[in-house]
């Protein structure tokens, strides 16, 4: 089986951001919506990378994204900050919501911000990376607005998104420690790449139309659908639900519900509560060092030496070391399907030749 194309990061980024200025975007947001992409690929999310920008582009043809929209404020309450993403895209508002937030938790010690109405925000962690890097611990809580592809516990049927939940907390001398993840078994995207692969997924992830187990991944992309399975059964359930309800109910948004379901699998819209705290402001001196004790205290635990034991964020950290090194590979299909989504933005078709003979 062939294994597709690798590219290095900067030229992923530059044809991303050709790719968005031929669909109309302006400069700055095509290259916020690269750079976003392109660090999931680079973190080893390549569920959440380039290969949202076909769906994005048919989301675009089909009404529901909406280019060069910015997110706006619908109430400051000092500390607490409510904004409408006005359809945008998710990297943009989002990416302003964050950078309120970060201004509000410097002033006030913590904050907390409600983004609804966002086109898909993408990889939560690189918001949450950001809170960090300002050395702020920041807690996410996300829901998918009408677009069911999780089953309840006991369910045989989709009724709500893949809700993330994501936690930050910046280490003074390491990557941040870095919780990001689906509160489904696997994430949608991951179904997707395995789908393009033709590649199963593992057991206990998916059921197929009639509630069976499969391990099938077309059954998320070819009708008739199945359905995602939630991780650690109930326990995942219950994180998903206070997720909706958190991230969609308290921001100002909509849960997913029979008047809320989307009539597009493209049309991908978020709705997301952030809290940012500043460590600093907790009388905790002892704090870092606590940390890393406890993180050297975790790994040396008796392992396998071929497979250490690794923290929250340092798999994704390692990836990205590697991946700037030795390039991001996608596989033959997702890269024809992104070449499509080029061509039907605008690309003429010898300027994506020309990206695709840049490949390593």
């Amino acid at each position: 089986m062939q294994t597709g194309f690798r590219f290095q990061a900067d030229t992923l980024q530059a044809f991303v951001e050709a790719l968005l200025g031929y669909a109309g975007s302006e400069p700055e947001e095509a290259r916020l919506v690269a750079d976003h992409l392109v660090s999931a690929n680079l973190a080893g999310h390549d569920s959440h990378g380039v290969g949202m920008l076909p769906s994005y582009i048919r989301s675009l043809s089909q009404g529901y994204l909406q280019l060069n929209q910015h997110a706006s404020v619908v109430k400051d309450a000092g500390a607490v900050v409510t904004l409408n993403g006005n359809s945008a895209f998710g990297q943009v508002a989002a990416h302003e919501a964050i950078q309120l937030g970060i201004e509000k938790a410097r002033q006030f010690g913590l904050a907390a911000v409600a983004l609804n109405n966002a086109h898909h925000i993408g990889r939560i962690g690189y918001w949450a990376e950001k809170c960090a890097a300002a050395g702020f611990i920041s807690i996410h809580f996300v829901n998918v607005v009408g677009d069911p592809m999780v089953a309840p516990f006991g369910g045989k049927d989709s009724r709500f998104g893949t809700n993330p939940l994501c936690v930050v907390f910046p280490r003074k001398d390491g990557a941040p420690l870095l919780l990001d993840y689906a509160t489904s078994a696997i994430a949608f995207g991951k179904t997707r790449v395995a789908w393009h692969k033709g590649i199963p997924v593992a057991d206990g992830c998916l059921i197929d139309n009639q509630g069976l187990s499969t391990n099938d991944p077309g059954v998320m992309h070819v009708p008739p659908l199945g359905a995602l399975l939630t991780f650690a059964q109930h326990k995942g359930y219950a994180l998903a639900t206070l997720c909706e309800i958190l991230g969609g109910a308290l921001s100002g948004g909509k849960t997913t519900h029979q008047d809320t379901l989307q009539k597009s699998v493209d049309a991908i819209f978020n709705c997301m509560t952030t809290i940012i705290l500043n460590p600093d402001m907790f009388d905790a001196p002892d704090m870092q060092h606590q940390t890393e004790a406890f993180i050297d205290w975790v790994k040396a635990s008796p392992h396998d030496p071929a497979q250490p034991i690794q923290v929250p964020g340092e798999w994704e950290a390692n990836n990205r070391q590697t991946r700037l090194e030795q390039g991001i590979e996608l596989d033959e299909s997702s890269w024809k399907a992104i070449g499509q989504a080029a061509l039907a933005a605008g690309m003429p078709q010898a300027e994506l030749e020309a990206f695709t003979s840049r490949k390593m």
